[in-house]
């Protein structure tokens, strides 16, 4: 298991986000987490990630406590995409993805050749590879989307958390995003994605974890996830999940 998370418990100063969250993310497994605003679905991926730290409960990534791990160690097995990152120099588009070599490096210097390849067929898979010489500042958002994509497919991780990263995304480059996590699970690695995209979420997860109110009231098949009571309640709507002729899941609101 890369991820095990047991009766977790966060909060900030007095507010509890995270009121007793159990979760596991095995290798191969494309996960999405899903759940209304302020669910607390950000705070999970951020306590995986060892950038918040639990007040109670516990949490291990491949057997480390990761709010105490050496940075540089979870950093060549995470690879983490927050909801919002901002640039504050103007680096390349290029220079922004190779970055996502930097724990692999053995020591300082400029980047490797091998840094270099996996860098461009990462800016390929996003479809970034012809604005390499661009500056990110004067990038569209999407693309500076996708470069930070590129960025973490670069990593070459075991564990991707992904917060929101199709937001600003075209539907055909939301679509290849996911291709290209369902291929990183296929060589073994795991994705955990947080969306609002609840057709990506049933069409493309391979296991769906529904939050509500800081608690877990679903975790599963993507499909009956959706269509649950539970998360009736937690979106304050139904939703009628289907198969269309093409054989894809969608979920839309009943």
């Amino acid at each position: 298991m890369l991820v095990s998370a047991e009766d977790v418990r966060v909060g900030y100063g007095p507010h509890e986000v995270l009121r007793g969250v159990s979760a596991t993310i095995a290798a191969g497994e494309l996960v999405a987490i899903v759940g209304p605003n302020g669910a607390g679905k950000t705070t999970l991926l951020r306590a995986i990630a060892g950038l918040v730290t639990p007040t109670a409960g516990r949490i291990r990534c491949f057997d480390l406590d990761p709010a105490r791990a050496p940075r540089r160690d979870l950093a060549r097995r995470l690879a983490y995409l927050p909801q919002r990152y901002d640039v504050a120099f103007p680096f390349t588009v290029g220079e922004i993805v190779v970055m996502g070599r930097y724990a692999r490096r053995r020591g300082p210097g400029l980047e490797t050749a091998e840094d270099l390849v996996a860098a461009r067929a990462a800016m390929a898979r996003c479809d970034v590879a012809a604005l390499e010489d661009r500056r990110v500042d004067a990038s569209s958002g999407g693309e500076q989307r996708r470069a930070l994509l590129a960025q973490a497919l670069c990593q070459e991780a075991e564990l991707l958390l992904l917060d929101e990263p199709t937001a600003a995304l075209d539907p055909a480059h939301a679509r290849a995003l996911f291709t290209a996590l369902g291929a990183e699970c296929a060589r073994g690695a795991a994705a955990a994605v947080v969306t609002h995209d609840l057709n990506a979420a049933v069409r493309y997860a391979t296991r769906l974890i529904a939050l509500a109110d800081g608690a877990v009231v679903g975790d599963g098949a993507p499909a009956e996830i959706l269509a649950s009571a539970a998360v009736a309640r937690a979106f304050e709507l139904e939703l009628h999940v289907g198969v269309l002729p093409s054989g894809a899941w969608f979920a839309v609101p009943a």
